[in-house]
């Protein structure tokens, strides 16, 4: 049984652990709202270039000279997976989501006898994949300690065209977590290359037709690698969002499981000093009445 002493600096450490939670949880909370905000502002613009390149990929769908970024290489022998992840811990299930999901679907795509790729973005990830996944392309773990920006979306983008036109990989997906709220966020898996375009939305039976100058050949090649760094940027983003939202949650049920910890010891604690004490006065009433 613990002593009194022991009882007291458990109560102790696990108030200290209680005000370093609930700091986190105000942290992320602040983190959260500006990830949120970033993450709404970004996707009308990336659901604006997909309605742009719908028209586009209508207009050169006959065409023999398809950009690859669009028509892909015609197999899918080698498939890529970047996978989404934060560098820090202490948010609960955000990544194991994510790394469950990645391990699903390596599995399921070997099955088929297809060869897959990871690129980590992120050190949680990585961690948890390098030793049963290989090879994996190290990915980058510095994104999470600064403002994400779009300048990070275009270096991942760059590098995944360089390997794509290097022959690499035929197919390649993004892994992440889309954020729905603090407590909601869903795993995602978005065909990047060849883009994957949505289905041609109709009003009334009709589409509406767009003119383009210069050429369409000519547009595409100029906003396919915009439309790809759009999208990684857009994912990052939901990802950032989610994290910091899982953090929250995470944060304050330990918050309140802290509280709940130290009203269960304070009050063993109190029974503890109580059970002395009246051990005490029974020794001296014992010892008065033997005199």
């Amino acid at each position: 049984m613990p002593s009194l002493k022991d009882l007291k600096n458990r109560i102790k450490s696990v108030k200290s652990t209680q005000k370093i939670t609930k700091a986190m949880k105000m942290v992320a909370a602040a983190k959260l709202r500006r990830a949120r905000e970033q993450a709404e502002a970004a996707r009308p613009y990336a659901e604006a270039m997909n309605n742009v390149l719908q028209a586009l990929a209508r207009s050169v769908a006959t065409r023999e000279d398809i950009p690859k970024l669009l028509g892909g290489t015609g197999k899918s022998n080698t498939q890529l997976i970047v996978v989404a992840t934060s560098d820090r811990g202490l948010c609960g299930g955000f990544n194991s989501s994510i790394v469950r999901a990645v391990r699903r679907k390596v599995r399921e795509l070997q099955s088929q006898g297809i060869n897959v790729k990871l690129l980590c973005i992120g050190r949680k990830g990585y961690e948890q994949l390098q030793h049963e996944f290989k090879p994996i392309i190290v990915g980058r773990s510095e994104l999470n300690k600064k403002k994400l920006s779009h300048k990070d979306a275009e270096a991942i983008s760059q590098e995944l065209i360089n390997r794509f036109n290097a022959g690499e990989f035929d197919v390649a997906h993004v892994v992440y977590n889309h954020f729905k709220s603090a407590i909601s966020q869903v795993v995602t898996f978005h065909q990047l290359i060849p883009i994957a375009l949505p289905e041609v939305q109709q009003s009334h039976g009709e589409t509406i037709n767009y003119e383009f100058e210069p050429d369409e050949s000519e547009i595409l090649d100029d906003l396919l690698p915009r439309n790809l760094s759009a999208q990684i940027y857009g994912s990052l983003l939901e990802n950032a969002a989610s994290e910091q939202g899982a953090r929250m949650t995470a944060m304050d049920n330990a918050t309140r499981n802290a509280g709940e910890m130290i009203k269960g010891l304070s009050l063993k604690y109190n029974r503890t000093r109580q059970a002395a004490i009246t051990k005490e006065l029974i020794e001296i009433i014992s010892g008065a009445e033997a005199v």
